[in-house]
């Protein structure tokens, strides 16, 4: 049984995911969260540079869903399929939230190789898109 904090941050997530609902990532996010990329071994510490690889991941996977959702309290194992281009991608999104209900820690796994192989090309080519569009403060 979830809590009304971990049920309203589940919520949030899925309408980010889910409903494409792209304001509610970052209230989400803890400054501190770290993400861990399944092509990228050194985890990736910050809220911008997590809803950076988030926001990516949204452009890149299509037909994506959530298949089952194994959820304890502030651990959610979110198993998910999607597609890039033509090929399949199986994986899970291990999640951890705070008291508060803000994300800590998300860890992407995904297989096969071939799905493995076609995110760290897409993915890569997407984040330097991403990151080329955004204009430094003056």
């Amino acid at each position: 049984m979830l809590n009304e904090t971990q049920k309203a941050a589940f919520d949030q997530w899925e309408g980010y995911v889910l409903d494409k609902k792209t304001e509610l990532l970052e209230p989400l996010l803890a400054d501190e969260v770290v993400f861990h990329s399944p092509v990228v071994w050194t985890p990736q510490t910050g809220k911008a540079l997590t809803a950076l690889y988030l926001r990516a991941a949204t452009v890149v996977l299509k037909d994506f869903s959530y298949t089952r959702q194994i959820i304890a309290g502030n651990h959610w194992c979110l198993e998910f399929s999607g597609k890039i281009g033509d090929v399949s991608v199986k994986g899970v999104d291990l999640i951890q939230i705070n008291e508060a209900g803000k994300i800590i820690d998300f860890e992407v796994m995904v297989r096969p190789l071939k799905a493995v192989n076609a995110i760290h090309e897409a993915m890569g080519a997407m984040l330097e898109q991403m990151k080329s569009s955004v204009k430094p403060v003056s």
